[in-house]
C-alpha cells in the first residue's frame, strides 16, 4: 500500500470510530473508540511526517549531486 493511500486509510478509519464513539451511550466504549480515533490520525500524521522527511531528503541529495557536477 503507498503512503498516500496508508494515509488516507488511517484517517477514514479515525473518522468512522469518531462516529461510533458519539454514537454510543456506553461511556468506556465511547471513551476507547475516541482514544482509537486519535491512534489513528496520530499514524496518519506520523505517515505524512514520514514521507515529507524523505521527500526532502530526496531533494538535497539531487540538489547536492548537482553542485558536485558543476
Amino acid at each position: 500500500m503507498k503512503m498516500v493511500k496508508e494515509t488516507k486509510f488511517f484517517r477514514k478509519q479515525a473518522e468512522k470510530a469518531e462516529r461510533i464513539a458519539l454514537a454510543t451511550s456506553d461511556e468506556e466504549a465511547s471513551q476507547s473508540l475516541s482514544n482509537l480515533a486519535q491512534a489513528y490520525r496520530s499514524q496518519a500524521d506520523a505517515l505524512k511526517k514520514s514521507k515529507t522527511l524523505k521527500k526532502s531528503k530526496k531533494m538535497s541529495e539531487k540538489k547536492g549531486k548537482k553542485a558536485k557536477l558543476k
